[in-house]
């Protein structure tokens, strides 16, 4: 095997780790080359946080810039004649999964020589990225979509990042990021590759926490697919080393309403195609152009896995039955919940089976949305 290195899955093209690059000389984005995995002897069992698989990695990171990510509980509860294991992402930093990838992601660019940053997010990726940022003492400038709660634009705030709100649907603030990477260095969540590397941590951890086995099915929830590409990479990883026997199922929820991995999959292609996109309550995977779209629809197919559209009314009726049962889930995780009831029905998952729910973020992130609904209950 070659030295790890960027390319891009189109063309081919081949760049250093090294380089400060956030996308190919064609603009588009870039992966980092297969890796071999690693096995149980080579965890750092020192580590407190996905620190502990940092043999994984594609190089060595000689000071990381962690706040003790990862490790984060699972917690068995009934759901309509399943028994899922809810995977609680919100036990991380800053409440969200995206501390897995900034943190890997920003510990790169400042050994690199990254002084500052921008990125563009609806809300956890920019809170990732300014706690991390702040911790690595780096400069950092977020474009947010005008609509972003109120609440995540305090939390990026409260780190000291410069704040953008931006106009219009999510892309706006994708394209105005674009245009300031000019002067700064783009490290978004989206597009830069290791931020896959610090997301690919979540399978790693489901394995050693299963005995170093994989579970059956995961269920994602998807707007850019960063967590539905950590879990391919990680299990692959695993899989190419002789620790696994299998690829876990990967099912992908997305709100009806902003659904383009679901409709591409049930069209058979790997491109965009037409659906109407409208408001949605999961407001964290409301992209309409996933930049990856092609790559996150070969791991699900890869896998054996499938997406799931589901309808407004669904996500915020398992909103209500999580918090019901003591998780305070924010709406664009429960939206991989409320896939359960469809997945099941379609007989894609079983009860014998060992399935895992990520849920992303809390609802905390969402308190204007759960003081709406509970103020009219």
């Amino acid at each position: 095997m070659s030295d790890p290195h960027y390319f891009d899955p189109v063309t081919g093209a081949r760049h250093a780790l090294d380089e400060a690059r956030w996308c190919s000389d064609a603009r588009t984005p870039l992966m980092i080359s297969p890796l071999p995995g690693i096995s149980p002897d080579d965890i750092d069992r020192r580590e407190r946080s996905l620190w502990r698989y940092r043999a994984a990695l594609p190089g060595a990171v000689t000071r990381p810039v962690s706040m003790g990510e990862g490790g984060t509980p699972m917690v068995e509860r009934a759901w309509g004649g399943l028994r899922p294991l809810f995977k609680l992402e919100w036990f991380n930093p800053t409440c969200s999964f995206k501390d897995r990838g900034a943190a890997v992601m920003l510990s790169w660019l400042r050994q690199i020589g990254i002084g500052a940053i921008a990125e563009d997010s609806s809300g956890n990726g920019g809170a990732a990225i300014a706690a991390y940022g702040a911790a690595a003492g780096m400069g950092v400038t977020i474009f947010a979509p005008a609509y972003t709660s109120s609440a995540k634009v305090a939390q990026i705030r409260a780190f000291g990042a410069d704040v953008r709100l931006v106009q219009g649907p999510r892309e706006n603030a994708e394209t105005a990021a674009i245009e300031a990477a000019e002067r700064i260095f783009y490290a978004s969540h989206n597009w830069q590759p290791f931020f896959l590397q610090g997301t690919k941590s979540i399978a790693y951890e489901m394995w050693e926490d299963f005995g170093f086995e994989a579970p059956d099915n995961v269920v994602i929830p998807a707007g850019a697919g960063s967590n539905v590409l950590g879990c391919a990479i990680g299990f692959a990883e695993l899989l190419a080393a002789g620790q696994i026997k299998r690829l876990p199922r990967l099912f992908v929820a997305q709100p009806r309403n902003c659904s383009p991995v679901d409709a591409s999959f049930h069209a058979g292609v790997d491109t965009p195609v037409p659906r109407e996109v409208l408001p949605t309550v999961a407001e964290g995977t409301a992209i309409k152009r996933p930049v990856r779209l092609r790559e996150v629809l070969q791991a699900i197919r890869a896998s054996g896995g499938q997406t799931v559209a589901v309808p407004e009314a669904d996500i915020v009726a398992a909103v209500r039955r999580l918090a019901a049962m003591g998780l305070y889930a924010e709406p664009t995780s429960a939206t991989a919940a409320a896939a359960l009831d469809m997945l099941r029905a379609r007989g894609a998952i079983r009860e014998t089976e060992r399935t895992v729910v990520l849920l992303t973020g809390t609802g905390i992130k969402a308190t204007q949305f759960m003081t709406d609904l509970y103020s009219a209950a």
